[in-house]
Order: C-alpha cells, then sequence, then structure tokens
C-alpha cells in the first residue's frame, strides 16, 4: 500500500469523501460507503450510492450516469478495461461487478502467476440488476435489460431481456 492509499483510507473522513463527491458531481455517497477518491471515477448528477457498497477506481475507469441507484453492499472494481453504466440504472443490494479476470491458460504456472486481462464491463441505460447479481468481465448489457436476482451474467445481453440463472439466460423479452 503506498502512502497515498494509506492516507486516503485511514486518514481521509469519509464523510469528507461524500461531501467531495456531493460538490464534484452532484450525487450522494453514503458517508458508509466505501468509494475511492480517484481520477477515474465519475458519477453522474443524481446518482446515489448506498451504505457498506466498495467502489474501486484505481486500475481504470468508472463511470456511472446520472440517476443511478447502487444499493447497500455492492462491489464494483473496474480495471483496464473499466466499467460504463448508463443512465437510470437500478442496482440492489450485494451486487458484484467485475472487470477483470485471471489468466489460467498454462498448467505449470500457478493461476495467481499468470497475471490478469480486463476486457471492461458496459452496462445500457435504464437496466434493473437484482440483488445478488454477479456481473463478470467482458459483459455488454443492452439497455432496458432486468436481471434477476443471483443470476450470474457474461457475455452480450441484447436491449430489453429480461434473463434468470447461472449461467444467465433470456427467459423473455420485453416488448
Amino acid at each position: 500500500m503506498n502512502v497515498r492509499s494509506f492516507a486516503q483510507r485511514f486518514l481521509v473522513p469519509r464523510w469528507g469523501i461524500s461531501l467531495y463527491y456531493f460538490l464534484k458531481f452532484h450525487c450522494k455517497v453514503s458517508a458508509r460507503a466505501e468509494v475511492e477518491l480517484s481520477p477515474f471515477l465519475k458519477i453522474g448528477r443524481r446518482s446515489e450510492i448506498g451504505s457498506f457498497t466498495k467502489i474501486k477506481a484505481s486500475f481504470g475507469p468508472l463511470h456511472i450516469g446520472k440517476n443511478c441507484f447502487i444499493g447497500a453492499g455492492c462491489f464494483i472494481a473496474a480495471h483496464q478495461g473499466g466499467v460504463v453504466i448508463g443512465d437510470d440504472c437500478l442496482i440492489s443490494p450485494n451486487v458484484t461487478i467485475l472487470s477483470s479476470n485471471y489468466n489460467y491458460q498454462r498448467l505449470d504456472v500457478p493461476i495467481g502467476q499468470q497475471g490478469y486481462s480486463s476486457l471492461g464491463v458496459t452496462i445500457g441505460d435504464n437496466v434493473w440488476i437484482g440483488s445478488g447479481v454477479c456481473v463478470l468481465d467482458g459483459s455488454r448489457i443492452g439497455s432496458g435489460v432486468i436481471l434477476t436476482p443471483n443470476s450470474v451474467v457474461s457475455g452480450r445481453i441484447p436491449d430489453n431481456a429480461i434473463l434468470q440463472g447461472n449461467p444467465a439466460k433470456i427467459i423473455f423479452t420485453r416488448r
């Protein structure tokens, strides 16, 4: 942990971080959330971040659209590929969004020593992500999508689809 990370985590009060993001982006960040002070993080107007949510944007861009709600206990980590969340999205509690994945092709090298890749995650406008959903690296979620609770999402999801399961499958298309 470098000096900047140490100072940010232990010396800057969380209410100070909440005030900083309110003044900079006109959004609400709970004082109980753990949001990094990062030049890679951009939050849209009128967006809200709930308690006990962790947002990590040290290694890549993270853009949260306007009028989004991120529930309690979520974890969003942006790496080189980045994370883009569109406008008017509802993210329920305990959702995980990851934009990196370990390489695991070689059998003679431990997985932790093979490095990682980062394709990024894109979430369209007006998406509702149910509680406990896991969105994996490389996901491209279209606009108007509904993800039912505890689904695991990877790959491309077309607009207006409703998905369920592990792995998530389309069960209905909104018309």
